[in-house]
Formats: C-alpha cells, structure tokens, sequence
C-alpha cells in the first residue's frame, strides 16, 4: 500500500472537489454539495458502481477537507486581522476622521 502524505491526502480532496487554492467554509460545501449532486447514484445516468465509487471518494474527500479544516488554528493577532479587511475597512482603518478624505462619520476623540 502507498504511503501518502497529509499534504498529498489534502490536496487530493481538494481536487476531488474542485476547489482553488483558497476556500472559505461556504465554498468549500457549495463544491461539495455540486459534485454530490452530479455524482449521486440516484441521479447519476453513468453506471451505477461508477456513480458508487465517484460518490464515495467525494464524501470522503469533503470529510478530510472539513477535519482538516476543524483542527486549524486561526490567528486572531491585530495583524493577521488587518490583512482580512473590506476595503471599505482598509479606508476607514487608514483615513476614517480625515477631514478631507474621511467619511466624516468617525466621532472625534
């Protein structure tokens, strides 16, 4: 038997589903959610075992993706934060109570 790295098993249900380089939770069960509908052997028209066993690597590669996704540990630092802001976030972060380039609704200090 092949041995396989958690990268490779990762990376493998990542391709099962389809999903880029980046997901966020949501996208991550609307490519499950696509693929299972495609693939279930209920409305799947290829041969039944083909459907079985498509449908059996996608249930297990959205349950590796998920687990992988449970044991994450995010950062929650004032960095890693910043780095995820709206850019309506990143303008009021940088010019909010700016006279000229705020919005003018930030209460003064």
């Amino acid at each position: 038997m092949e041995y396989k790295t958690k990268y490779e098993i990762i990376s493998s249900a990542k391709q099962i589903l389809g999903l880029s380089g980046f997901a966020t939770t949501r996208e991550i069960k609307t490519c499950f959610k696509a693929q299972i509908s495609e693939w279930h052997p209920d409305v799947c028209r290829k041969e039944k075992e083909i459907c079985q066993e498509m449908a059996k690597k996608i249930n297990d590669a959205y349950r590796c993706i998920m687990e992988y996704c449970a044991q994450y540990q995010y950062s929650f630092s004032e960095e890693t934060v910043k780095r995820h802001l709206s850019p309506e976030q990143w303008w009021d972060e940088r010019f909010g109570d700016d006279p000229l380039w705020g919005n003018g609704m930030k209460p003064k200090k």
